[in-house]
């Protein structure tokens, strides 16, 4: 939790307990195995136990797990009750042992607490709950990286999973290289005082073809240590995780930051009214009527009329997946949610990888032309009530040349108008600047940032591109009440016009092609990156 705290959501913008059950449905009747409930926090969530207990019910249509993710605060209060409801397993965030420590990053006196989670945990276990442990470590250069021995030697006489994270940037977490704690610098430093640690046999409970965590054992110890090596080496190729967060947004890779919102699509059941339970138990009552069972179970087909659009829209997202997430080069550099705004559920699905690949889309609603009236008549939208947010757009598009002269000159700076790059670079500026007086229904907007990158490639060996090539990327912010897209598309047009003009001397054969919006973020309709690589 940064210093500042976060400006919490609406609750009409959150999921409700209805909402949650019937996505639950959805994902289980397409052969999701496995729930966990993450945060924030979900045990402070008034509801947890009657949402646990509904979820817990699945286990009719094929759920396996239902696990939760917790800082351990207040889990020994409710433990038995979840375990009631068919709680499988814990994964406790911990990022230190020392109390002290624990106070300096949790801004709380709370270690002893969860130490009461991870003893009680325990002790039911050896009842016969059967509640898996595992503690979450994020290992941060001069913070704890010092106590990962310490971590370590939990395992010693304890049935418990530590597992050690790489520090992952997300928004607002102040990530730098410089404390980032590699796997491989990790392993190092256990096998120095655990000389006889080895990777544990693979199997389908701990190491299976879908873990995210490389599985690693002292020999003798009850317990195990795993690594999730997020930065270092992706598990992108296995990993069949799904994820909505609290406000009805699924995304299928938590370094992505296009999403698709679920919300808005099952509350077009309700005229985009929220499901509460009045809601649901009507619309289990006509489902009912409907079929003349009064035993019916209550799931998607039977109860949402707009399932098979729903269904739809998931399966273009996990479809069209990106094969791997970006690196660390880029990660830092990524608009992406903090996790404490991420929240929700994490679903799992044993998967082929075929069901994996490509990006993903940002989907809601029926489509409709926002220019056009209802009697078919061009229109200015209108604005006025819509609020001021940050809102930013990127586009692309590519210069080809059909000889090689234009790439060398251009890379020499030896053209005869001069600097092309630099002058193409401008110009794609002033047009973002000037996009209200060449698209007529454009609102005129106060820009606050215009960036466009120019990059000349020579001939790619072997393939389509054999003269070179220059790429151009222009992404344009501000902050108000309408987006930039066309801001984006006008600057990256004109900057390949420019680069055409100047060229047009040595080589009239340029073509100009797939200009296209690569991302979108802000307003209404969230956030959007073009499939595939940008």
């Amino acid at each position: 939790m940064p210093e500042e705290g976060v400006e919490l959501s609406p609750a009409r913008n959150l999921l409700t307990t209805p909402e949650i059950v019937l996505l639950a449905n959805v994902f289980v009747s397409q052969g999701v195995n496995k729930i966990r409930l993450t945060g924030g926090e979900p045990t402070v969530r008034r509801d947890i136990l009657p949402l646990m207990r509904q979820l817990g019910a699945l286990r009719r249509l094929g759920l396996h797990e239902l696990c939760i993710t917790t800082n351990g605060l207040a889990l020994h209060r409710k433990l038995e009750a979840m375990v009631e409801a068919g709680l499988t397993g814990v994964n406790l965030s911990l990022d230190t042992l020392d109390p002290m420590q624990f106070r300096l990053l949790t801004r709380r006196d709370g270690f002893s607490a969860v130490r009461r989670s991870m003893d009680r945990i325990l002790e039911l276990n050896k009842a016969g709950a059967g509640v898996r442990l595992k503690i979450n470590c994020v290992v941060m250069r001069g913070l704890n990286d010092r106590e990962i021995n310490d971590f370590v030697a939990l395992t010693r006489d304890h049935d418990i999973e530590v597992r050690f994270i790489e520090y992952m940037p997300f928004d607002g977490n102040r990530w730098s290289t410089g404390k980032m704690v590699s796997f491989n610098e990790m392993l190092e430093r256990i096998s120095a005082q655990y000389p006889a640690l080895r990777r544990t046999a693979v199997d389908a409970q701990h190491n299976g073809p879908h873990e995210t965590s490389k599985t690693y054992e002292v020999p003798g110890f009850a317990g195990r240590v795993g690594f999730i090596t997020s930065m270092t080496q992706h598990f992108c190729g296995g990993c069949n995780r799904l994820r909505i967060t609290s406000d009805g947004s699924l995304k299928v890779c938590l370094f992505g930051n296009a999403e698709v919102s679920l919300r808005d699509v099952l509350r077009q059941a309700n005229s985009d009214e929220p499901i509460d339970e009045a809601v649901m138990t009507e619309m289990v009552r006509r489902a009912r009527e409907a079929t003349s069972d009064s035993d019916i179970d209550i799931q998607l087909g039977n109860v949402l009329p707009n399932a098979s659009r729903l269904l739809d829209i998931i399966g273009m997202a996990v479809k069209r997946k990106k094969e791997r997430h970006a690196g660390i080069g880029e990660l830092e550099h990524m608009k992406n949610r903090p996790m404490i705004l991420i929240g929700g559920p994490l679903l799992s699905k044993d998967t082929d990888k075929a069901d994996r690949v490509a990006a993903t889309a940002n989907v809601t609603g029926e489509p409709r032309l926002t220019h056009v009236s209802a009697s078919g008549t061009a229109h200015m939208v209108a604005v006025g009530e819509k609020a001021v947010t940050l809102r930013t757009a990127a586009a692309a598009c590519t210069v080809h040349f059909s000889s090689p002269a234009a790439a060398a000159l251009i890379r020499a700076n030896d053209m005869a108008k001069g600097d092309v790059l630099g002058v193409a670079r401008i110009a794609g500026i002033m047009a973002a600047k000037r996009t209200a007086d060449l698209i007529p229904l454009c609102h005129p907007l106060a820009l606050s940032h215009v960036a466009v990158d120019v990059n000349v490639f020579d001939s790619v060996q072997g393939s389509s591109d054999s003269h070179g090539h220059v790429d151009i990327r222009a992404t344009v912010q501000c902050e108000g009440k309408t987006g930039v897209e066309m801001e984006a598309l006008t600057a990256a047009s004109v900057a390949a016009l420019t680069v055409f003009d100047m060229c047009k001397a040595v080589d009239k054969g340029m073509r100009i092609d797939n200009l296209r919006m690569v991302f979108k973020e802000g307003g209404k309709s969230g956030r959007w990156e073009e499939c595939g690589k940008v």
